[in-house]
């Protein structure tokens, strides 16, 4: 290929196309070990229950990525892409004039970083940033993680044909799908470092979605209280595993009501100072009086902020013993649960037997029904039915986990919609590569540098 020729599409692909016969003996070894482990994952998918003519679609296109990028096929599909940004480079007099071999090299090496990042993208490890408050002040808004996907044991692709880098709408659309839903694989995971253990920050699939394959439902990001076997009780805010009081994150956040007298902060500079000084980066003005607010608080800075002067009190914000809330799961009067007193609530694991009655239908009804695609579980006139046979029992096949996030009284977490089946985790929290402060004065201090790099705990 001349370094100095043209780009010319006519000739492009003569220029660019590389026949197996012209492979060399590393690119040979390359693809016949690609091959194989597409081969393996083959026959974990029919182990697992899937379609042969899915599971073999899956093999043949897995297979023939590594022919079409190694015979150069990919670089010329995105050769007019790539000779097009290169020239505007060219007029604004970034680069010399492109040419076939100039553009060939940036479309293989853009191929090459696409197909690499994927496979560690999908097997090994992922970024993921925090978007909510919900995990502060243990993990912050604006966090950036690396999560581990073979901790707790890969999780083969469910939709495996997708666009890359994408989780599950296209870039620049608002609901474009990103994936192919008509290739469809079943659940199967590779074997694990380790199990879930309590009190591991996990990251996982929104369970209480529906429309979309599990792996493409949205991500979260919880601290797992209860695992497969567990049986969990909130009292005074405090979980119990197994009557058993949890360990609490030495973080852990509940919201306050406080008042202050009216030679408080009652200046803007001085009350955003105090804001800054506990780190409060959410609350709410109560509607009875402007001297009245709602801050998630730790117990360390609850009892700062009592000392403070101009502070009237600081009163918890904790729901009381007996009182039903409807948006809390399972969403029955009859348990009459809240986000402070809950439970106790047992968490079933794989080959868990339960006898059926009304109670226990609210509270497994969805993972029964939905989790473990039986649409056809349903109670009527008191009896239980799978399809038109009925039924007094159930046998789970999958494990299950209950997720809390550290800011208590600001986690939409298992206590509103239940149960995190094992198909919906996607892997284990490691540590903070990034924080980046939004509100931070200036570029120096929106990085906060004291999280870069840290484990999680």
């Amino acid at each position: 290929m001349s370094k100095q020729a043209s780009f010319n599409l006519k000739d492009t692909f003569n220029s660019y196309y590389k026949s197996p016969k012209q492979f060399t003996k590393k690119q040979w070894i390359i693809s016949l070990v690609w091959c194989f482990l597409n081969c393996i994952i083959f026959a974990l998918y029919i182990s697992a229950g899937s379609d042969v003519v899915m599971a073999f679609m899956n093999l043949f296109y897995g297979c023939a990525l590594i022919f079409l990028y190694f015979t150069r096929i990919l670089a010329f599909i995105v050769s007019p892409v790539i000779y097009l940004i290169l020239y505007v480079f060219y007029l604004v007099r970034l680069q010399a004039k492109p040419s076939q071999h100039m553009v060939y090299e940036w479309s293989d090496a853009l191929w090459f970083a696409t197909l690499a990042a994927t496979v560690i993208r999908s097997y090994f490890i992922e970024a993921y940033t925090i978007p909510t408050s919900s995990m502060e002040k243990s993990l912050l808004v604006g966090d950036f993680l690396f999560v581990s996907k073979f901790h707790y044991g890969t999780r083969l692709p469910v939709t495996p044909l997708a666009f890359p880098f994408a989780h599950n709408i296209m870039p620049l659309t608002d609901s474009t799908p990103s994936y192919f839903s008509f290739m469809k694989m079943p659940y199967k995971r590779l074997p694990a470092i380790n199990d879930i253990k309590n009190n591991d920050v996990v990251v996982f699939n929104y369970p209480y979605e529906d429309g979309r394959p599990f792996d493409k439902k949205e991500n979260y990001i919880k601290r797992c209280l209860a695992i497969a076997g567990d049986s969990i009780k909130v009292h005074n805010g405090q979980v119990y595993i197994n009557n058993i009081p949890a360990e609490n994150p030495p973080k852990m956040q509940f919201k306050y009501y406080v008042k202050f007298n009216e030679n408080g902060f009652w200046n803007e500079k001085t009350f955003q100072g105090m804001l800054r000084r506990y780190d409060i980066s959410e609350g709410e003005n109560l509607p009875h009086g402007n001297l009245d607010f709602a801050f998630p608080l730790s117990a360390t800075n609850k009892l700062s902020m009592e000392k403070e002067a101009g502070v009237v009190k600081v009163d918890s914000l904790f729901s009381k013993e007996g009182e039903y809330q409807e948006y809390i799961f399972p969403h029955n009067p009859k348990l009459a649960w809240s986000v402070d007193f809950y439970g106790p609530l047992y968490v079933p694991k794989a080959g868990d037997v339960i006898q059926l009655d009304s109670i226990q239908y609210s509270l497994y009804e969805r993972a029964i029904r939905v989790y473990e695609n039986n649409p056809g579980f349903r109670m009527e006139n008191g009896k239980f039915y799978m399809g038109n046979n009925p039924i007094e029992s159930y046998t789970f096949k999958y494990n299950y986990y209950f997720m809390m996030g550290d800011n208590r009284h600001n986690s939409a977490d298992s206590r509103f919609w239940g149960f995190v089946p094992e198909t919906n985790v996607v892997g284990k929290a490691l540590f903070v590569w990034m924080s980046w402060d939004k509100n931070g004065e200036n570029i120096f201090k929106k990085v906060r540098w004291d999280r870069l790099f840290t484990l999680i705990k």
